[in-house]
């Protein structure tokens, strides 16, 4: 993409409704635009970002033998009323009468639908387990919308939902998701802590909360400092395996990490004092188990080999796929602008032509701009008329993690400089060798075009 042909409204000035980083950073770097309160338009750079996410999110379902479908956004208030949750959801809930007046509603989440599904098709154990999953938008009426997409009342979620014959098997489900989702945070450059947590309106004994350490964080957490040493990394899972899953989840759980709202202090002043933490963090993803909750009320039910019939267990899991890139910012950010991991960034690296109109300096952007898509990445080539301080300004505030300077007096040595955003340290070197070193760092990273 050349920035010259791009929509790219950058904003000089922070606007005064933004209260955190990330807002601040997102509406200054043309990526969204407040349609209405706690409701955005999804520019091209915020949706370039959204889309690469929500692919990382597709590919670690999916791994785990998670299957994809959509949801619709409106649903008929009928379910809801059959599980008992229609007036129990609350104020949030937005509720509507078709023209027909018929009562409908604007789904905050989707365990009654998703259960309707299955009971009309599946009857048999034989069909289990069984692992749905959809990517939809979603609606709560927040009393007071804020932060940007961090706290907004329309959003995008991951929503997956587990069909289990026994507790155990639920239970390994749970399991499950909560190593694909320790996978797909650390593919987004994202440490995201699982503690225990509260099952609020979606109900469940168990469930646990994935958190992102920031000062602008909604939670206060509690923790062991021993639990942000542990990584995922590149270890090959078999998610069929009980006890390979099982193990991780012992591994990343078995340490002190709680919300305020379970928090025990007791069990807080066991841990070596040096070691007690007190943080704030955001929340986003969350994994529940809540066993036949929704399908006694809603008899979904299969048969079992000696011919009877017993409700199937469940859980959901999602994963706030809009929120996270206000988390990723609040975590990754300086005081010039965001700084993308890799693995999310809305393109690869950045192209900065220092004399635009040099016949030189214009050839040899174009050579790179080339040979970076022709190994299957995304330069962004900023080709305006404009002075190298406003160019690099507007790099440093979009966050792309590398970028290639080109000028006249690098060119006569040969030389273009490659930049790293996170360090601002650069290196001198051909621009073949730069090319090179950009697709090597992205090698080891599953990143694809996105939108």
């Amino acid at each position: 993409m050349r920035l010259s042909r791009y929509f790219l409204p950058v904003l000089k000035e922070t606007p005064s409704e933004a209260q955190i980083v990330s807002h601040r950073y997102m509406l200054r770097a043309g990526m969204i635009k407040q349609s209405s309160a706690g409701i955005y338009s999804w520019l091209p750079l915020g949706f370039k970002v959204l889309k690469k996410i929500e692919t990382i999110v597709h590919d670690e379902q999916m791994r785990a033998g998670h299957i994809p479908m959509l949801m619709p956004t409106l649903q008929s208030a009928d379910l809801w009323k059959e599980s008992g949750r229609y007036d129990d959801y609350g104020e949030e809930m937005l509720r509507i009468n078709d023209r027909h007046g018929r009562d409908m509603l604007y789904g905050p989440t989707n365990e009654e639908l998703i259960t309707d599904i299955f009971r009309g098709h599946v009857s048999s154990y034989k069909d289990l387990p069984l692992t749905l999953y959809h990517i939809q938008w979603k609606f709560r009426d927040e009393i007071r919308p804020r932060f940007g997409v961090m706290r907004g009342r329309e959003f995008y979620m991951k929503d997956g939902y587990n069909f289990d014959l026994t507790k155990e098997d639920a239970l390994h489900a749970y399991n499950r998701h909560l190593v694909t989702y320790l996978r797909s945070y650390e593919r987004m450059g994202l440490q995201a802590i699982p503690m225990r947590a509260d099952g609020g309106p979606i109900g469940g004994d168990y469930t646990h909360e994935f958190l992102v350490l920031a000062e602008t964080g909604e939670s206060e957490v509690f923790y062991d400092s021993a639990v942000t040493d542990l990584t995922f990394g590149d270890r090959e899972i078999d998610y069929d395996s009980v006890e390979q899953c099982q193990g991780v989840l012992e591994e990343f759980t078995s340490k002190y990490a709680r919300t305020d709202e379970t928090h025990d202090e007791a069990l807080f002043k066991e841990i070596p004092e040096e070691r007690r933490r007190v943080a704030r963090g955001i929340e986003v993803g969350q994994i529940f188990y809540f066993g036949t909750k929704y399908s006694e009320a809603l008899g979904a039910t299969v048969q079992t080999a000696d011919g009877g019939s017993v409700p199937v267990h469940m859980g959901s899991h999602g994963i706030g796929v809009s929120r996270l890139l206000g988390a990723i910012i609040e975590a990754s950010h300086d005081d010039k602008g965001i700084i993308w991991p890799e693995g999310v960034t809305p393109f690869h690296c950045g192209i900065v032509n220092l004399k635009q109109g040099d016949d030189e300096a214009d050839a040899a952007c174009e050579k790179i701009y080339a040979a970076l898509s022709a190994v299957g990445l995304e330069p962004l080539y900023d080709d305006r008329k404009e002075r190298a301080g406003g160019k690099f300004a507007t790099m440093d505030l979009i966050g792309l993690p590398w970028r290639i300077t080109v000028g006249p007096r690098g060119l006569k040595n040969g030389v273009v400089e490659l930049t790293s955003r996170r360090t601002g340290e650069s290196e001198e070197m051909s621009p073949e060798e730069a090319v090179k070193k950009v697709a090597e760092i992205y090698a080891k990273h599953h990143t694809g075009r996105g939108f």
